[in-house]
């Protein structure tokens, strides 16, 4: 297995469970004690993880939470969000969707929507939107993430860069101060870039509390974006936004 994607499998179990440890690690990927115990303090280099006796923790507050709970959170607003963004999607339009459970939401909402062609890399969007007859729906196919239905690698890649579409409709894991949009895998990150990249137009689908969290890796800024819809946004980043021209739907939550 490449020193990378390992990596990046250890930075997902320590999301999912707060702490990874050395022993277990080694007997899951069928390596060394003395590799794993190399990559933990690669990651622990770059700020991602704290080294602890055994093993690795979670940095105090740049963790990511579990997908159940994300998509607990903030449920009612999300869904509100969705709706203003789908109703921005016209029928018989091209529409790329990444991995979130705001992205999920937006599926949901586009039940209705008439003769779709729809690219995702989330597994949860494709089966949402299976119940819509009149969607063509095309899996970008990679390497899946057991924890939230995402797909990601270099495959993923080689089938988005295919399309050219009319929509993107992006999540992110949060949004800092000056505006750049953040997550925590970079390989996902890497997926979103493409997504942007090979649209016509991109939304950004996030409820609030992305303003107050933090992560390690940029997908992009919002002055690359060209309508955010949320239901609360900073007045700095508003201000900022008039700026770029990036448009801000607000449900006023």
């Amino acid at each position: 297995m490449a020193q990378s994607f390992r990596k990046s499998q250890i930075l997902e179990i320590a999301n999912e469970t707060g702490r990874v440890s050395v022993e277990e690690l080694a007997a899951r990927f069928g390596v060394t004690s003395q590799t794993i115990r190399r990559d933990l303090s690669e990651l622990a280099d770059l700020g991602k993880l704290d080294r602890v006796h055994g093993g690795a923790i979670m940095p105090p507050g740049a963790g990511n939470i579990g997908y159940a709970e994300r998509r607990a959170t903030n449920e009612a607003e999300k869904a509100a969000i969705a709706r203003l963004c789908a109703a921005e999607i016209p029928n018989n339009s091209s529409v790329l969707l990444n991995i979130g459970t705001s992205t999920e939401a937006v599926a949901v909402e586009l039940l209705g929507h008439e003769n779709l062609t729809v690219i995702t890399n989330n597994l949860n969007v494709a089966a949402i939107l299976a119940a819509n007859h009149s969607c063509q729906i095309i899996v970008a196919g990679g390497i899946l993430r057991h924890c939230d239905g995402g797909l990601v690698g270099d495959l993923t890649l080689e089938v988005i860069d295919q399309f050219k579409v009319d929509r993107a409709i992006i999540g992110t894991s949060a949004v800092d101060e000056d505006g750049d949009l953040l997550d925590f895998d970079l390989q996902e990150v890497r997926v979103s870039r493409a997504i942007i990249r090979q649209s016509k137009r991109t939304f950004l689908v996030t409820d609030r509390s992305k303003f107050t969290r933090t992560a390690p890796v940029k997908i992009a800024s919002l002055r690359e974006i060209d309508a955010i819809f949320t239901d609360s946004l900073p007045n700095a980043l508003r201000e900022q936004c008039g700026d770029w021209g990036t448009a801000v739907h607000d449900t006023g939550g």
